[in-house]
Parts: C-alpha cells; structure tokens; sequence
C-alpha cells in the first residue's frame, strides 16, 4: 500500500522509475573509481571539439556571448555560488531537520545531535557538519511542491519551471546557471561562466532553456582537455595569429562546417589566450593539490569535485553545479539501488559530511568563503512516515537544504516544520526566493528580463520572489 508521500507524488510508481530505481542494486556509489575521472580529455577530444565547440558553440561564440553579460564580473567583484546537487531528494528528517521525539515511524533510526551553535541539532552522522554549524544557514521550510524527480524546478530556481514529460520539460525556462552566464558572466574572460561537474548530465544538471545554448551549462567533464595545445602548436606561435589561425582551422573542417570559428578578431584573440593562458587546463590538475588536502576532502566523486569546484572559483568560473551521483538521496527502501535509510543513507552521510566541513574550512583559510555562496539541496524531501522496507517515500511538501558562505549571517535555522516534518510551519520559503538571493549576491539585477522565441519579455524572477533577508549581516 503506497504511503502518504507516495499519494502525493503520483509519478513515483511509472515503470520506468521502478525499472531505475532496481538497476544495480547493492552498489556503493563510494568506492574509488577505477581512474581519475577528473583526467578527462586528451589531444582527439581537441582535435574533435576544442575550439570548434564547448557546449556546442565555437569558443569565439562563447567568449562573444560572455561579453554580452549585462553584468559582467570585473576585478571588484569576485563573487561565486557553488550548488551541489544532492540528487534524489535528500530526507530532510534524517539529516538537517530531526524530530528526536516524534514517534519512531516519524524519527527514523537515527539520534540528533547538538551542533556549535546552541539550540540546532542535526543528524548524529553529521559531526563535522555540527562543528562548523556557526558557519552555516539550514533552511528548513523550503517549498517544493511545484518540483519532482529531476533537477529542472530547484535548478532554475522558478516554479513555473516544471517536469512536464511531454517533452517541454521546463517550459523553455533556463537554469540560475544560465542567467548568471547572461547577464553576469565569467569572473574571468579565460574561464566559461557556468560549469556542470556530474556523471548523469541529463539527469542532474538542469540546462539553458530557450534563453540558448551559448548560455548553457559547460560539462566539466569535457571541458578538461579541450583547451590543451594541440601537438606541435607551441604558445609562442599565438603571435602569427595568420598562421595559427590557418592551423585550428584545419583541425576543425573536418568536423563543424556549419560554426563559424571567429567572428572578430577580437573574439578570435580571445580564444587564442584562452588556450595560451592554460587557465582551463590548470584548473584541472586537482594532482597538483596536496594528498592530505584531496584525503581531507576525500577520495570519492563528491570529494573529488568538490575540490576541482573550489579550484574552477579560484580560476574565475562564477556558476558550478556538482552532483556526485544521479539519484543516490533516493532511500525509498532496501528494495531499490539506493536503499532505505539504515542501509542507503547512512553510508553516504559521513561522505557528505567530511565534503561539507573540508569545502567550508578550506574556502575560509583561502579567504574565498565570504565570495563564494555554498548550496546544498535536492529536489524536494522524504515522506514522514517510513516505508515498510526502511525507507521513505517522496515528499514535495517541504524540504531542507544548507546555506553556507557567500558573507551572509550564518549559525541559524530558518523557518520550521510541524511536530512530524510533514507540512511548513513557519517561514515559506520558494524556489523563486532562492533565485533573487542568488542573482542579489551576484550583483544581477532582480528587475531583469530576458526574450523568449516568441519575443516575449521574460522575468528572470518569477512569482515575486524576494531575496531571503534573514541570511543578510547585519551592518
């Protein structure tokens, strides 16, 4: 018999979703992976794609349409905002809301424990996480009853984005992402504006919509490899620009006849330096950082991103979004790939526990933490009542998520949930609030507007949504 969450989220039982959900049963997602996977790329993804296409568009285009930014980032402001993607629907219950005197259907198997800052308990497996609690903001009254099982509505932060399975997926609406690449760009001109690092692209990183794809999402992944000069182009030949000119332009016929590779010499230039800069390439020699630093963040697919994330901010890319794994906050029970909440969840929350208190401690020794903004969120919560399997069923009633960084006020909690963590008691907070506390931070102005295909003006804040104002430090 299905629970009340399941009642709530009609979709949850398609076969398609069962059939996902039964894949690969049993298999950590945590063990080391069998090579680097941040050693992606190499001279034939160049020759293939370098400059003629990141995300699908020459890396002239590119630059062209990070110079357009209405915003753009300029040496005063090296602001960032890193989401990780918490794919599944992280148990708000079990994690960063616990109700330790509820009934134990309600509370769930684990304890609650006292953080640094008086009065907020969290999960008894987060430790690191409650000795840094100073540093961070839990919102626990997020509304997200307008998401489901896919990144599109918490991503673009706008609920009139929406999962719609009629291949309109999001009704054209882009990512906070894309609007950042739009009408904030780059931090610096050699680095893309908007990175995706995630094994299952289509499924955990949310893309441009019909703002176009020059604003989309760059896959970390490919992108690593792709800005290396290719064999016998040595930098010092960038200065016969004729001649080199000629050389990439070879390289690309065979394979794009359709984008042109420079449209000004300008732009041209541009993606000369980015390639002669090797500030993409650097970006990703997360061997370069010192082995206590990688064990510190740990030797898995969030640790392992979660450092290359810090290293792309320091590079100048303003947007990241992270996910380790498509789906593994999925705990509906022991029956399915991920498990329940003994079996499934906890294994994964001391991964994500020393990420988070190595990510927040590293940014601040490196006086990055107060520029770059940490999210940390799914897309919606888990049913309060478990399963009989173990597990908890969805929950688009309410979800919590972690704020961190970004020089706002932290050692808080905001907003409540009822005695159950079933409804939202206090303090609504809308995906729409969280793009204006984004594009506010950012510098990107919250009255801005963008055109549809069809000409239309389009706000790139929708249903009134207003920066979240207790995260705001006091003057």
């Amino acid at each position: 018999m299905p629970s009340a969450g399941d009642l709530h989220n009609p979709g949850l039982h398609d076969p398609q979703h069962g059939a996902q959900h039964d894949a690969s049963v049993g298999r950590s997602p945590f063990r080391p992976p069998a090579a680097d996977l941040l050693r992606v790329g190499s001279r034939r993804w160049f020759l293939q794609t370098g400059l003629a296409g990141v995300a699908g568009l020459s890396t002239a285009s590119l630059l062209q349409a990070q110079a357009q930014a209405t915003t753009a980032a300029t040496g005063a402001s090296k602001r960032a905002v890193l989401l990780f993607w918490l794919s599944g629907g992280p148990s708000h219950l079990d994690m960063w809301d616990p109700k330790p005197t509820a009934p134990s259907e309600i509370r769930g198997p684990f304890g609650a424990i006292s953080t640094r800052v008086p009065g907020i308990e969290v999960c008894e497996h987060l430790p690191k996480t409650a000795s840094i609690m100073d540093k961070l903001t839990v919102l626990r009254s997020v509304d997200c009853s307008a998401s489901n099982h896919t990144p599109i509505t918490m991503q673009a932060g706008n609920p009139l984005a929406r999962r719609t399975d009629d291949g309109r997926d999001g009704g054209g609406y882009p990512s906070m992402g894309s609007i950042v690449a739009r009408f904030r760009g780059p931090n610096d001109p050699a680095m893309p504006a908007f990175v995706g690092l995630a094994e299952s692209w289509r499924a955990d990183v949310w893309e441009a919509g019909h703002l176009g794809s020059q604003y989309a999402p760059v896959n970390g992944a490919e992108l690593a490899g792709r800005f290396a000069m290719p064999k016998g182009v040595a930098v010092p030949r960038l200065a016969d620009r004729d001649r080199l000119r000629r050389e990439f332009e070879t390289l690309r016929r065979g394979f794009d006849q359709t984008v042109t590779l420079a449209r000004t010499d300008r732009y041209h230039q541009q993606a000369f330096e980015m390639v002669s800069s090797g500030k993409v390439e650097r970006a990703f020699r997360v061997d370069d950082e010192p082995a206590e630093l990688r064990e510190a963040y740990g030797r898995h697919s969030l640790g392992e991103k979660a450092l290359l994330a810090r290293r792309l901010v320091e590079a100048g890319v303003t947007f990241i979004v992270v996910s380790a794994h498509w789906g593994y906050f999925d705990h509906h029970g022991d029956e399915v790939r991920w498990g329940g909440i003994e079996k499934g969840l906890k294994p994964i929350l001391p991964v994500l526990d020393q990420t988070t208190h190595t990510l927040i401690t590293d940014l601040e020794q490196r006086g990055l933490l107060d520029d770059t903004l940490v999210l940390m969120l799914g897309e919606f919560g888990r049913d309060p009542v478990m399963t009989r399997t173990a597990g908890r069923g969805h929950w688009t009633n309410v979800m919590s998520m972690l704020v961190a960084g970004g020089g706002f006020a932290h050692g808080q909690v905001i907003g409540s949930t009822d005695r159950t963590g079933h409804a939202i008691k206090e303090r609504p907070i809308t995906p729409s609030d969280l793009a204006a506390t984004v594009y506010d931070y950012l510098g990107v102005d919250l009255e801005s507007q963008w055109l549809s295909p069809q000409g239309r003006p389009t706000p790139v804040v929708t249903e009134g949504g207003r920066p979240i104002a207790e995260l705001r430090r006091a003057v």
